[in-house]
């Protein structure tokens, strides 16, 4: 940004989760059905006892209740349901209390491992209990005493959820209803840590006893190649080794293979466990300190301290022979196992651009 613009930097805007959304539609629907109204726009109190108002795009009547839908606006977070139309069906019935079902592009639990029961639709419990209160205190206000069948549904749900994690946690049929608080903050680490550790839940209560953490698509394509892995063993870690290896003195898991670019890897080698660039850096004295204890003369450790990238430092040392990609790999290992319990075995891969191999440091203690 050039100063002479008079731009100002602009704080991200926060957004609403889906089961921020699908409350909102419980509170117009019930509205609807118990006083003949149909408003154009709710408030919804957050878990933290914020309020928000949400405008009600739609309202349709059913046969046997109404179907009424909101648009989420994510903020400025690059959420995949950002714009998506979030629905629910509201149905007055006998039985009091509140139940819920998973409507069109709404997910259904089918492996064990996860906070919600084999069977059940993917609304996590917080959007549960917000659209329990909310109808609940509905009830209340038009003196009604009987219950609601809930059913929440996301216009194209089945496409958008091809682009999550849910089909490798076994949340099959379309997206999940979430939020913890309400609130969608952008770029927040919250969505894909809890994927995470949902992740190794899964693969434990199933039985995995194997799982494979990976930073992108090239190496995870590697090592699931190699062993011929189950999806489900395969852990999206991306930049957050950290959330694996805490985890994992929480949930039984016998082996863990790491693979990674060399970059990523030199930062774990290091310490770090967030391997963005936002957290850690690659260390170029690092590296040169390995290569010299490799045999590298001083022309090429000097080299390496001025390199621009470690794909760079990695092409200089394979010309010298020198196996600096082992070394990483060594080096990450022994970090890794100070994170994780002693019964926890730990391999360390790392790949090149293509997506080969060009490091391993195996199993054993």
């Amino acid at each position: 940004m050039w100063p002479e613009t008079g731009e100002s930097v602009k704080p991200l805007r926060k957004g609403l989760t889906t089961g921020t959304c699908a409350t909102a539609c419980c509170v117009a629907a019930a509205e609807y059905l118990l006083n003949q109204n149909s408003p154009q726009q709710v408030t919804v109190t957050l878990p933290r006892g914020k309020e928000v108002s949400l405008k009600i795009e739609s309202f349709e009547a059913l046969a046997s209740g109404v179907r009424t839908s909101t648009i989420k606006d994510a903020g400025d977070d690059p959420d995949v349901t950002h714009g998506a139309t979030v629905f629910v069906e509201l149905r007055l019935v006998d039985d009091p209390g509140v139940c819920f079902k998973a409507g069109p592009g709404v997910g259904t639990v089918t492996r064990a491992g996860l906070a919600l029961a084999v069977g059940e639709p993917a609304i996590n419990e917080v959007p549960r209990r917000m659209m329990r209160d909310h109808l609940l205190n509905q009830a209340r206000r038009f003196s009604y005493s009987n219950g609601f069948e809930v059913t929440v549904g996301v216009v194209d749900g089945v496409a958008l959820a091809r682009k999550t994690m849910n089909s490798r946690l076994g949340i099959l049929g379309g997206l999940s209803i979430l939020g913890t608080t309400g609130i969608v903050r952008p770029y927040s680490c919250a969505a894909w840590i809890a994927s995470i550790h949902q992740g190794i839940d899964v693969a434990s209560a199933n039985g995995v006893s194997h799982i494979a953490a990976s930073t992108g698509n090239s190496s995870a394509a590697a090592i699931r190649s190699h062993y011929q892995m189950d999806e489900m063993a395969l852990i999206e870690m991306g930049d957050f080794a950290g959330a694996v290896l805490k985890h994992l003195k929480k949930v039984p898991i016998d082996r863990l293979s790491i693979c990674a670019g060399i970059g990523k890897l030199t930062k774990l080698a290091n310490g770090h466990m967030d391997l963005n660039s936002r957290s850690s850096a690659i260390d170029f004295r690092q590296m040169a300190d390995m290569a010299v204890e490799l045999g590298a003369d001083a022309e090429l450790a000097q080299r390496i301290l001025t390199a621009n990238t470690s794909i760079e430092v990695l092409d200089m040392c394979q010309r010298a022979g020198i196996d600096i990609a082992g070394v990483i790999c060594d080096q990450a290992r022994e970090v890794a196992i100070g994170v994780v319990p002693e019964s926890v075995d730990i391999e360390v891969w790392a790949i090149d651009r293509k997506g080969d191999f060009i490091g391993h440091t195996g199993f054993g203690r």
